[in-house]
């Protein structure tokens, strides 16, 4: 008897249908064999379902059974199979109810003992269920929530084969997820607040600028002076997570093996990695291509400590990300695209030993020495950055202030969020969220530059030899700064200060 149960692989961040043939031969010697281009993980399951079925009280077929994964030229990787397998030998053998399976989806892995352990990439699942007009989910229970993420499906959370068939044989219901009433709202990071960073005044207002931008910013100063720090207080200026970018940094998360538990990502990511990760690392990729650390940080804050660090190679695979929002890795079987919408904190020293400059401690490096880490960085990574900011060391009066110095982060975050909606007002009718999106051609657009302001540019272009993505970086960075006050129009102040945030040589 052949049975036909629904499923999907997951191809990048899309779902990718698959139907699991199964057929259980009334003649022919007793074998299982898996066809459809399954990875060893998928071929692995012949066991895991075969003992799931038998230490669940039904009989496995003692006959030929094959199993058939279609379309038969997509890869298929993981151990979500298991489960449409399991139900599709089930209703082959006669054991399930002659009921039509066109509008259910399964995926699950089965341990030895019948249970339902969660598996990667459930959203991206429903997604596909969704789009596909499947009305019924069956999914894990620790998959159920992030599930019921996507509207209009009704999913099932389920704990064990047996269950399942008592469902789908009508002895035993299982009550459809309830998902809460609404998202929860997110927290805001209080991990380290402005208020608590001694001095460091144009720190805080460049990173004041970059949050309400959303600007790539460059940090660089001495050890100690407060870069590290400043970064981890960053998240607690950004604004909160839209419902639409929740969706997108849980799909990134549930893809790349990273959301589990059903924990969905209500807080913006903030992503550290060390300066030993790879390019793979990094940017993504593999056999069966999975997210990267710039991936990760899609809709969130990656931060590269000790930024000359990074291999070279590594830093220039950023070039592209920077400008598009978008990473695609090319393999030979095809080639996937993830999102990479990412904020980039970088922060650097500015020499090997980390004291040139510095108004106390001498340098101890050679001038080839820091002429060579200097060149770590290349023009072309420095001016796709748009906020450059010199830290100094904190003065020792502000170092051994008891009392709060300066503003605290809820304070800064209303300013931010205020020039947010500004943003969101003017851009509402194009595909831009902040000034940080704007293309070359609507920059001249929506930048308007008063008169003195637009001498000043033509000035600056000459003085301070700027690219064109330089030009069009500053005034963006200008149209930033104008929002945080109010204005219209981009004034003569504006470009100043933006100007002042440039990479120096």
């Amino acid at each position: 008897m052949l049975a036909r149960i629904i499923s999907c692989a997951i191809t990048g961040l899309e779902g990718v249908r698959i139907d699991v043939e199964v057929d259980v031969a009334s003649r022919g010697f007793p074998s299982f064999t898996i066809v459809g281009l399954p990875n060893k993980s998928v071929d692995e399951s012949k066991e895991r379902v075969r003992t799931a079925i038998i230490n669940t009280s039904f009989d496995m077929p003692d006959s030929r059974i094959t199993v058939n994964l279609a379309p038969a030229d997509i890869p298929k990787e993981g151990s979500r199979f298991d489960l449409p397998i399991a139900v599709g030998i089930l209703r082959a053998s006669g054991l399930l109810a002659a009921k039509s399976f066109d509008r259910a989806l399964f995926a699950g892995e089965l341990s030895l003992e019948g249970g339902l352990r969660g598996v990667s990439g459930v959203i991206s699942i429903a997604m596909m269920a969704h789009t596909s007009a499947i009305e019924s989910l069956y999914v894990p229970v620790e998959n159920a929530a992030e599930a019921s993420l996507v509207e209009d499906i009704t999913v099932y959370p389920v704990v064990s084969l047996q269950q399942l068939v008592l469902h789908l044989n009508g002895q035993s219901p299982i009550a459809p997820y309830e998902p809460p009433p609404k998202l929860p709202t997110q927290s805001r990071s209080v991990e380290v607040d402005f208020a608590h960073i001694h001095g460091q005044y144009q720190a805080k207002r460049a990173m004041e600028i970059a949050a309400a931008g959303l600007h790539n910013v460059h940090m660089k100063g001495v050890p100690g002076a407060g870069k590290t720090m400043l970064s981890r207080a960053f998240t607690s200026i950004l604004p909160t997570l839209s419902r639409h970018e929740m969706l997108e940094v849980t799909r990134v998360y549930s893809v790349g093996g990273h959301n589990r538990l059903g924990e969905h990502m209500y807080a913006r990511p903030f992503r550290a990695p060390h300066h030993t990760t790879s390019r793979v690392g990094l940017i993504g990729g593999g056999s069966h291509p999975t997210p990267g650390e710039i991936s990760l940080a899609h809709r969130g804050v990656l931060f590269l400590d000790e930024f000359p660090e990074f291999p070279r190679s590594v830093l220039e695979s950023l070039r592209q990300p920077l400008e598009d929002g978008i990473v695609t890795v090319a393999r030979a079987a095809g080639s996937v695209t993830f999102p990479a919408r990412f904020l980039l904190v970088a922060a650097s020293n500015p020499c090997p030993c980390g004291y040139l400059g510095h108004p106390k401690k001498p340098c101890t490096c050679m001038a080839g020495a820091v002429l060579r880490y200097k060149k770590r960085l290349s023009g072309p990574i420095l001016d796709r950055i748009d906020l450059h900011v010199d830290v100094a060391p904190v003065e020792h009066e502000a170092l051994i202030a008891t009392r709060p110095d300066g503003e605290s982060s809820e304070v800064i975050a209303n300013r931010v969020n205020e020039a947010l909606a500004a943003q969101s007002k003017r851009y509402a009718k194009t595909k831009y969220v902040s000034n940080s999106d704007l293309s070359s051609r609507d920059v001249k657009i929506y930048c308007p530059l008063e008169p003195d302001a637009q001498a000043l540019m033509k000035d600056a272009i000459t003085r301070l030899n700027l690219s064109a993505r330089a030009y069009f970086k500053v005034v963006k960075v200008a149209r930033t700064i104008a929002d945080l006050e109010g204005k219209a129009d981009i004034e003569t102040a504006h470009v100043a200060e933006a100007l002042q945030y440039r990479a120096k040589e």
